[in-house]
């Protein structure tokens, strides 16, 4: 015995007595619902980012000015301490 093994596929085209294709149905409301609440998740999130990147900059501000401070100072000693032995060499 041997199946027919064809599908049989129904195509459906939703047409107007003029000859006119149908526009297709709108989505429903709790999909535009979801699609504008994933926005602002979306949105919410990115500001949520952009502010921690804001905070951390500035929260390393200061600690990039005190090292920048730090270094001067490390600095200025360096070239005191070299005076100094300039002044104290016996190679004069």
């Amino acid at each position: 015995m041997e199946q027919d093994r064809t599908k049989t596929v129904i195509v459906q085209l939703d047409m107007t007595p003029d000859g006119e294709f149908m526009s297709p149905p709108g989505s429903p409301l709790g999909n535009k619902v979801l699609k504008v609440a994933l926005l602002l998740a979306v949105i919410a999130g990115a500001g949520v980012l952009a502010t921690f990147a804001f905070w951390f900059a500035m929260v390393l501000i200061p600690i990039a000015v005190g090292a920048g401070l730090l270094a001067y100072g490390i600095l200025r000693f360096r070239i005191w301490q070299a005076s100094q032995a300039q002044r104290t060499s016996r190679f004069r």
